[in-house]
């Protein structure tokens, strides 16, 4: 006769595998976010020098734990940072409300068309990560110059009788973000828009809701996680981009990237440069905390 196993042991087995899935992701965490945000932290409350590292250390023999705050002093007090910071908040808030305008409309028709032509226009979104992203960048930085396809199509027409400068303006800014992060507003949308219960689209038709009333009514309240997923996905890494900014963007598209990138490498003043991307990581964490506070919310709900 065979017996069974120990339901001790397999409940110890069972809390120990769940302990190791839901470890992993926080031990990732720990080893490539914890840790460098601690050592970019600590950097920030040094001073530079000239050296290998180029700033103070954090203890020394003589003096103790050497820390400052003059760094974040700095920030507060030059109006370059704070232009900055404002600057890419505009630029990243106006790309995803710009994002959702399009991508919206783009998921609930995929989201709402036929599966071997869902299947093929989901394809069409994926298509343009299969290409490097900054060849992309670069591929409209052609397009959008004064002898590129654009002006030139536009004078061919008779629209214009020069070239209009596109190349290193806001515009150009706007166009590359919002064409480099669609597809990451598009698909959260389509996940959610795709899985909606139709027969409450059907029960509000049926109960004389007109199709404009129910889209806003039920439609877009219900899809309301996917527009909030997206929109943390597209808003988080345009606010930090430092690629489109330097090659489409021009001397006033100042953004906290490319402020950044100055700092530690043109400037090498690391500890400023880390207090930069301290105060940025703190910008960053609060719409995440928003997010995840409606999640418990928006899920308490549905439990109830």
């Amino acid at each position: 006769m065979q017996r069974g196993a120990d339901p001790v042991s397999a409940a110890r087995g069972e809390a120990l595998w769940r302990r190791a899935v839901v470890g992993i992701p926080y031990f990732w965490l720990l080893v490539f976010f914890a840790i460098p945000f601690v050592i970019i932290l600590r950097i920030s409350f040094a001073d530079p020098i000239i050296g290998a590292p180029p700033f103070t250390p954090l203890y020394d023999a003589e003096e103790g734990i050497y820390a400052t705050g003059d760094n974040y002093r700095f920030l507060a007090e030059d109006d370059l940072y704070w232009v900055s910071y404002l600057k890419s908040i505009r630029i990243a808030l106006v790309s995803t409300l710009l994002c959702l305008l399009l991508g919206y409309p783009m998921a609930y028709g995929i989201a709402r068309a036929r599966s071997t032509t869902r299947n093929l226009l989901l394809l069409l979104v994926i298509l343009p990560f299969w290409t490097s992203f900054l060849l992309r960048v670069y591929a409209w930085m052609g397009m959008l110059s004064n002898q590129g396809v654009i002006n030139k199509a536009l004078m061919g027409l008779g629209l214009t009788d020069g070239p209009v400068q596109f190349l290193y303006t806001d515009f150009a800014v706007y166009l590359g973000i919002v064409y480099s992060y669609l597809p990451f507003m598009i698909l959260p949308l389509y996940a959610t828009l795709e899985g909606l219960d139709e027969n409450l689209m059907d029960a509000a038709a049926d109960l004389g809701g007109r199709p404009r009333q129910v889209f806003f009514d039920i439609t877009v309240p219900m899809s309301a996680p996917g527009i909030l997923a997206g929109s943390l996905l597209v808003f988080i890494p345009s606010l930090g981009e430092f690629v489109i900014p330097s090659l489409l963007g021009g001397l006033e598209t100042l953004m906290i990237g490319k402020t950044l990138f100055d700092e530690f490498f043109v400037n090498r003043d690391w500890p400023l440069a880390s207090a930069v991307a301290t105060v940025l990581v703190l910008i960053l964490i609060l719409p995440i905390v928003l997010f995840q506070r409606y999640s418990a919310t928006a899920e308490r709900l549905n439990r109830q």
